[in-house]
């Protein structure tokens, strides 16, 4: 059967049906282009769909707010009661029927049932999905339910969906008890589940947990102190500070929320301290009560710090009223809530078959598109699949943290950080993140030390290295990261973010070296534009290549290219196409060109040729009708690194492309170098491509 449309519903609330949605969305937008987000109820029009402003933000849907819902509650409830339900059918099918042309797939998230009035005695959503003609899945909430309760539920809930006509896909029960996950899972061996297969997710307190930006926005509160990024703090608790200080330090708990009277200068001072104190809990933020702001000698205190990562919100209302509605700010999820979706999509993956389920969902349908997020979706599912061990040397850098934690809550790699664990694990506390799970490793109190010093050594005696040397060496931790990949204690290595490209390269051409074959290493960047990933090389490396060194990172990109499942048409770039021009830098280029001809007679390979002809398929009409490559290009590879790095750049800053890299390629086992200007996200693609290395080698 041939899927375009999948039906997602829930028959309560709080089931947490938004973390399937998103997984549903991201195994989509992985493999297809044009993906559609339809709820055919909303709650209300007067507010806007907290789940569809999500999922338009959150995966860039080229879709209008308008499009993406057909009829309030109100309007479904006054229909029904006037006797016009065709009319409603007929409504949201006209409605649908519209996204099903113009997209490639429509996902569909019913309202749950509870939204409606109790006059409504049949299950609306299974009515919508039958009429619309859409696969079901439906969401079940586990939590504060037995074990017998549940497998009442998906047993009912089966033979409905069977009764009502519609394909039942599969079946999520969120929000289990861990404690029962296990009895639960003996019990469906007795259920027949094998069309429609029951995926089991365990509650997670932090995923129904308000951040302190939820608080801020629901209180309205201003911010005093802290910056966007220590928002993302969860709260698990909060206090009201009430007693003297040496008392209240006492009930400190790690997350707290502390509220105070913007005049009580003691808690506020002591509070502060214990985020720095190694001997209390870390609180998630303070919150000043009354309109009181602390006196100036505390904001000049305050104005001191070099750097502060606990946030300070100040409220108008007194201290009980603001404790009763922090009490009652809703946990949700937003496109910024970047830990949570990191938390989430790491609990979607590591439970549900994800390439089952998505080859089911998208039977029969292809397409030749890959967009950005299909791109990166792609890497961490690769990564995923055959997780591999990465070293990052840099722990001292927050980004490097950051993306730490979001690495090992989608499962994407295993991390090693080096670094005193006491201290890594102490800073990442104060940041209010969770990095435990990675493995730590001191190259200063190492038992690899000693053996690290005599292989660099015998490595590179003959070069004159004395042992002397080799010990100063890998006591800097790039060497050490870099003997750990070489004696394989680690696959791969992600540095640069404080380091220089040379500090990441020159230990990795000592230790490593270059495959056989290839005598320089090179690199490229995969250029995300919106409806296909580009690659380009070498933008980062080798400034001014000879023929031969072109030629090589020729060969090298579009064996890079293909690992990462890119179809290889390499076009060797010049200021002139085919031989309509002259000069050494135009002979440069059609030498290598002939050299890959040679050594690569497979692959499919075009120079000189100037990058219009190379992307543009009427340009290649013109300038070179009969090649196979121009128009077609895929894999560019620029003459020099000046004309490579402007070009990159301009691409990036001019279109909106992505730019992930540069991707070191050409040595023995996989080293990374990043920019000291990343940000969060390109160290997580990073290490995910370089697992991705790490898996061929």
């Amino acid at each position: 059967m041939k899927s375009d449309s999948i039906y997602i519903s829930s028959l309560e609330p709080a089931t947490g049906s938004l973390i399937i949605t998103m997984g549903i969305m991201e195994l989509l937008k992985g493999k297809l282009g044009k993906v559609a987000f339809f709820r055919p109820v909303i709650d209300d029009l007067g507010e806007r769909d907290h789940d569809i402003s999500f999922v338009l933000e959150k995966y860039s849907l080229d879709m209008s707010y308008e499009n993406c819902y057909g009829f309030s509650t109100h309007e479904v409830e006054k229909f029904l009661a006037e006797d016009r339900y065709n009319y409603f059918i007929e409504s949201l099918l006209e409605k649908y029927k519209k996204l099903e042309r113009e997209y490639d797939f429509v996902v569909v998230e019913g309202l749950h049932n509870s939204s409606f009035s109790h006059t409504l005695d049949f299950d609306i959503n299974l009515a919508i999905a039958q009429n619309l003609g859409t696969p079901y899945i439906s969401v079940l909430k586990g939590k504060d339910k037995s074990v017998v309760e549940i497998i009442d539920e998906i047993t009912i809930e089966s033979e409905s969906i069977k009764n009502a006509g519609c394909v039942h896909i599969a079946t999520f029960v969120n929000r289990i008890d861990p404690k029962i996950t296990n009895e639960l899972r003996g019990n469906l061996l007795a259920l027949d589940t094998k069309n429609s297969p029951v995926y089991l997710l365990e509650e997670v307190t932090e995923l129904d947990t308000p951040t302190v930006a939820e608080i801020k926005k629901n209180l309205g509160c201003i911010q005093i102190l802290g910056e966007e990024k220590d928002l993302r703090r969860v709260v698990k608790q909060s206090k009201i500070a009430a007693m003297k200080l040496e008392n209240f330090l006492e009930y400190l708990e790690d997350g707290d929320l502390i509220i105070v009277p913007g005049d009580r200068s003691d808690i506020i001072i002591g509070s502060l301290s214990s985020v720095f104190s190694k001997n209390y809990p870390t609180i998630s933020g303070i919150l000043l009560t009354g309109g009181l702001l602390p006196h100036k000698s505390i904001k000049q205190l305050f104005s001191g710090f070099d750097r502060c990562t606990m946030p300070i919100l100040s409220v108008e209302e007194d201290t009980y009223t603001t404790a009763m509605k922090v009490k009652d700010v809703p946990a949700t999820i937003t496109p910024q809530s970047e830990r949570k979706i990191a938390l989430a999509m790491g609990l979607f993956a590591s439970n549900v078959d994800v390439n089952y389920l998505g080859d089911k969902i998208v039977s029969e349908i292809t397409s030749d598109t890959t967009t950005p997020i299909m791109f990166e979706f792609g890497l961490f599912e690769r990564a995923r699949s055959n997780r591999k061990r990465i070293v990052l040397p840099e722990s001292s850098d927050e980004r490097i943290l950051r993306a730490t934690e979001i690495l090992l809550r989608r499962n994407v790699a295993e991390i090693i950080l080096l670094g005193e664990e006491k201290k890594i694990l102490e800073k990442s506390r104060t940041l209010g993140i969770d990095i435990t799970k990675a493995k730590f490793i001191d190259p200063k109190t190492s038992p690899l030390m000693d053996k690290y010093i005599n292989s660099f050594y015998e490595l590179r005696k003959k070069k004159g290295l004395t042992l002397d040397i080799a010990k100063q060496s890998l006591e800097l931790d790039s060497y050490f990261a870099t003997m750990m990949v070489h004696c394989g204690d680690a696959d791969g290595m992600v540095s640069g973010a404080i380091h220089t490209t040379q500090d990441t390269i020159r230990p990795a051409l000592q230790i490593i070296k270059t495959k056989p074959g290839i005598s320089i290493v090179s690199s490229v960047f995969f250029m995300c534009l919106d409806t296909k990933v580009l690659v380009y090389g070498d933008c980062a490396v080798n400034q001014d290549p000879n023929a031969e060194q072109l030629a090589q990172i020729a060969m090298t990109s579009s064996t890079t290219a293909k690992i990462f499942g890119i179809d290889p048409k390499v076009a060797m770039l010049s200021y002139s196409t085919g031989d309509s021009g002259k000069g050494d830098d135009v002979e440069k280029v059609r030498v290598a060109t002939n050299i890959v001809k040679e050594k690569m007679p497979e692959l499919l390979v075009e120079g000189p040729i100037q990058y219009d002809a190379a992307i543009d398929a009427s340009v290649a009409k013109t300038k070179l009708p009969n090649s196979k490559v121009a128009g077609r290009a895929t894999v560019f590879i620029f003459p020099d690194l000046n004309t490579g790095n402007n070009t990159y750049k301009a691409v990036q800053r001019s279109s909106g492309a992505i730019a992930i890299g540069p991707v070191l390629q050409g040595l023995n086992k996989p080293v990374n170098d990043l920019s000291r200007g990343c940000l969060v996200a390109d160290i997580v693609n990073t290490v995910a491509i370089t697992a991705i290395q790490a898996q061929g080698e």
